[in-house]
């Protein structure tokens, strides 16, 4: 059994990962913005076997509540051997390139919010020397795109980071992976056209808990999506920024 906190938990590819590891055992407490649905799921990872389901409303932008909120996780669970961080928007690219406050808020709620939550449970690992963090980014991040680039630049800035951490981080005994989904079938994207290249919440979440627990270091879920990256990243500037992407 392991003690596993999951912040953004109520986000589809979360709910569809505490399924998992609810289903094995596994003792977990949820932070989450939308109470209501926080409650409904706390109570299906209940019945789903889950050894322990507690849980409290979040809000990623309250830094000041990071570390009590992680503290509270810890003594609810007797400690923590793993954490999935999961939150995260979509932001409207145009209207972020029209008002540059709401550029800036998607860069905290994006990237900023997880640094500081990144920050205070890496301390807390290193201590114990052992544990495994996960994040979920996004294939966005590998490159600057001009349909989404604020919220390309805040999984980038994120996936350096977490880059970094796992550098200083592996000398402890702890594991740090970066997840790089792309497109996934959510309540998120639900305007978005669909194509064969979509997945589902729960393909992406069983993605996720074979990396957790085999310690990859980054994860592209679809697999073929490390392919795609690979030849984007690989396209000249010159070329690059002419095209409609």
């Amino acid at each position: 059994m392991q003690k596993i906190l999951i912040i953004g938990a109520t986000s589809a590819i979360a709910e569809a990962t505490a399924r998992r590891f609810a289903q094995r055992g596994d003792a977990l407490y949820l932070l989450a913005r939308n109470s209501e649905r926080l409650d409904g799921l706390l109570a299906d990872l209940k019945i789903r076997g889950a050894a322990i389901s507690a849980g409290a409303r979040f809000d990623a932008n309250d830094f000041d509540q990071h570390a009590a909120c992680i503290e509270r996780a810890a003594g609810a669970l007797g400690g923590l051997d793993a954490v999935l961080i999961a939150h995260g928007t979509l932001p409207d690219q145009k209207a972020c390139q029209a008002d540059a406050a709401l550029a800036l808020r998607e860069i905290s709620t994006n990237a900023l919010s997880v640094i500081s939550l990144l920050t205070h449970i890496a301390n807390r690992f290193e201590a114990q020397r052992g544990g495994t963090i996960a994040v979920i980014g996004s294939v966005a991040g590998d490159r600057g795109r001009q349909s989404n680039y604020v919220y390309g630049s805040a999984k980038g800035m994120l996936a350096t980071f977490l880059q970094g951490l796992r550098n200083r981080l592996c000398k402890a005994g702890v594991h740090v992976l970066t997840i790089k989904p792309g497109f996934v079938d959510t309540p998120m994207t639900a305007a978005f056209p669909k194509s064969p290249l979509w997945a589902t919440p729960e393909q992406v979440a069983a993605a996720i808990v074979r990396a957790m627990d085999g310690k990859r270091n980054v994860l592209y879920t679809p697999f073929f999506w490390w392919g795609i990256m690979t030849i984007i990243r690989h396209i000249p500037e010159a070329i690059f920024k002419k095209l409609s992407l």
